[in-house]
């Protein structure tokens, strides 16, 4: 396996998570599960990438740009997710604000597996990109979400 095919597999759980986040309604624990489900794999998932997907893309000139570009998404779903935070579940303004972070996520996630790793399948070589995806996976495992992860029963 690939830190592509790890990275992507995260990604439709993300999707999933998404989905089923701006199907639901009012202040309820179904909301708040698949909220807290969504925002606990978003923040581990963009710890786990900017340590072993960026970060070595950004040493590149081909995918600097590509690889800042990543990051400073990231930061604008936090603030989205931020933006959540402060926000009464049961109002319509929630709802708003989790459909554009869903819109957010949605982006970044084509961006990465439409743009970025194609140019860092240039750049990577094999050994790298099965390296990677290894300690990209553990530190998922370890963190708790992903595919392995304690939070994976919930898709």
């Amino acid at each position: 396996m690939t830190i592509f095919e790890a990275i992507r597999k995260d990604h439709d759980i993300q999707r999933e998570l998404c989905d089923r986040l701006v199907k639901t309604s009012g202040d309820t624990k179904t909301r708040y599960s698949y909220y807290q489900k969504l925002k606990d794999e978003l923040k581990v998932h963009a710890d786990a990438e900017e340590r072993y997907f960026y970060v070595p893309l950004i040493k590149d000139d081909m995918t600097q740009d590509h690889a800042r570009h990543g990051v400073a998404e990231h930061h604008e779903i936090d603030e989205l997710i931020e933006k959540l935070d402060d926000k009464e579940m049961s109002s319509s303004a929630w709802l708003v604000i989790a459909k554009q972070l869903r819109e957010k996520v949605y982006h970044h996630l084509k961006d990465e597996e439409q743009t970025f790793f194609q140019l860092a399948g240039k750049v990577l070589t094999e050994q790298q990109k099965s390296n990677l995806e290894s300690s990209y996976r553990k530190h998922m495992t370890d963190e708790g979400t992903g595919i392995e992860g304690k939070n994976a029963a919930m898709v």
